[in-house]
C-alpha cells in the first residue's frame, strides 16, 4: 500500500510538472540608443499562441543577436553596432518566477559589428563572432552569469569572394555547436567558407586552433547560419547570397556536401536574402526564412537520408524576417520582421509541417532575434 501511495505521489508530481511548464520568448531589437527598450521577454500561451509582455531592458544598444543559457537563467546579447567601441557582449539574469530581467555586465568583443552569440551546454563558455572586422572571441562565464575577460580571440585578415560588394573580405556570421558540443562551425559569408574548430570546454582556451579546418562552399554562396539534425550526422547551411541550403553529411565529423536546394521558387532569379534555418523538434521538417523580394518561410520535408524536399512557402506577414524560432513542443513558430517592426506567431501542423498565422503580429521596435525557452 505504501509503495502504491509513493508511486501515485510521484505520478502526480510528474504530471503537475509537465503541465505547469511555461514558455518564455526573448527578443533582441535595434533600439539605436541607450535608454530605449532593447531586450524583451514575452510569455507564450502554449494553448493559444498569444504573447504577453512580462519584462524588458534598455541597458544595451542594438542587440542584434541573443541566446539563452541551457538552464534558462541567463540571457546573452551581442550588440550589432558598427563602431569598434560598441562591439560588446552583454549578460542578463532572467527569473522565470518573478518574470524579471536584470542587466549583469558587458565585455568588449575586440571586433566590429558582433552578429552572433552562443553558449555551451554547461554555461561555462560564450562564443561571439563579428562581421565588419571578422573575428571569433571566446569568453569564460562566471557562476553568477556574468561574462569574464576574453580568453581567445581570432581575427581573419585574409579571404574574399566573388561578390565585390558583399565579399570584399571575410565576414564571420555565426558560431554553431554540434549537438555533442565537441565541435563549433563558423560560417564565413565573405570568403565562402565554413570553419570547423574542435571544442574542449575543460581547456583554458576551448577552441583548439591547431586542429581547426575549413571547407570551401560554392563561390558567391555566402553561408550565413547553420543547424544540425538531432543526432548530429547532418548539417544544413543556409546561403544568404545564393538563396540556397547546402546539406552536408557530418557522420565522420567532416562536412561532405550531399545536396544543394533552393529556398525560393524558380521564378525568383536574383536579389536573394536568405537568413535563418531551423529544424522542427521531431526532426521531420526544416524551415528557412527569405527576406528581400519574398518575405516568406520556405518549408521542407526532411527525408530519411537527411536530404530535403520542398513542400511549400508561407508569407511571414511582415517585412525582412531576419530570424525565427520554434518552441520546444514544436507547436509554434515565431518570426521577427525587422522592417515592419513586428513578430508573427504561427501554429505548426505537426503532421504536415505547414504553418498557420495566429492572431495579429506583435509590435516590437525592429526585432532582430528571437529565442524560446521552456521552464
Amino acid at each position: 500500500m505504501k509503495t502504491q501511495k509513493i508511486a501515485l505521489l510521484l505520478s502526480f508530481l510528474i504530471f503537475n510538472q509537465l503541465f505547469s511548464q511555461r514558455e518564455f520568448v526573448f527578443f533582441g531589437s535595434y533600439n539605436w540608443k541607450k535608454g530605449a527598450e532593447a531586450v524583451y521577454v514575452y510569455e507564450l500561451d502554449t494553448e493559444t499562441g498569444k504573447l504577453t509582455k512580462v519584462a524588458s531592458s534598455s541597458d544595451v544598444i542594438n542587440p542584434g543577436y541573443i541566446t539563452v543559457s541551457n538552464d534558462g537563467k541567463y540571457v546573452y546579447a551581442s550588440s550589432d553596432a558598427k563602431t569598434p567601441n560598441y562591439g560588446t557582449v552583454s549578460s542578463f539574469a532572467f527569473d522565470a518566477d518573478k518574470k524579471s530581467l536584470t542587466f549583469l555586465n558587458q565585455q568588449k568583443t575586440g571586433g566590429e559589428n558582433p552578429v552572433y552569440v552562443n553558449v555551451d551546454k554547461t554555461g561555462k563558455w560564450l562564443i561571439n563572432v563579428t562581421y565588419n572586422q571578422p573575428t571569433i572571441s571566446v569568453f569564460p562565464l562566471l557562476e553568477n552569469g556574468k561574462i569574464d575577460s576574453i580568453a581567445q580571440h581570432f581575427k581573419f585578415t585574409e579571404g574574399s569572394g566573388v561578390n565585390p560588394t558583399r565579399q570584399e573580405k571575410s565576414h564571420t556570421h555565426s558560431a554553431v555547436f554540434t549537438p555533442d558540443y565537441k565541435t563549433v562551425l563558423f560560417a564565413d559569408l565573405g570568403a565562402d567558407k565554413i570553419l570547423q574548430y574542435p571544442f574542449d570546454l575543460n581547456q583554458k582556451q576551448p577552441l583548439l586552433d591547431s586542429k581547426s579546418s575549413f571547407i570551401n562552399t560554392k563561390p558567391g554562396s555566402g553561408p550565413r547560419h547553420i543547424t544540425f539534425s538531432k543526432d548530429g550526422k547532418i548539417a544544413y547551411s543556409i546561403e544568404e547570397l545564393a538563396g540556397m541550403i547546402s546539406v552536408y553529411d557530418f557522420s565522420e565529423n567532416k562536412l561532405k556536401e550531399i545536396q544543394r536546394i533552393a529556398t525560393h521558387p524558380d521564378k525568383i532569379k536574383d536579389g536573394f536574402e536568405s537568413s535563418d534555418v531551423h529544424i522542427s523538434p521531431d526532426g521531420k521538417f526544416l524551415y528557412a526564412t527569405n527576406r528581400g523580394k519574398e518575405n516568406n518561410i520556405a518549408i521542407f520535408k526532411v527525408l530519411n537520408d537527411g536530404k530535403l524536399e520542398s513542400i511549400g512557402y508561407q508569407k511571414t506577414g511582415g517585412k525582412h524576417p531576419r530570424t525565427f524560432a520554434i518552441d520546444e513542443t514544436g507547436k509554434f513558430m515565431i518570426v521577427t520582421n525587422v522592417n515592419s517592426q513586428d513578430a508573427t506567431v504561427f501554429r505548426r501542423n505537426l503532421e504536415t509541417g505547414m504553418l498557420k498565422k495566429v492572431g495579429k503580429p506583435v509590435k516590437i521596435s525592429h526585432p532582430t532575434c528571437v529565442k524560446i525557452k521552456m521552464y
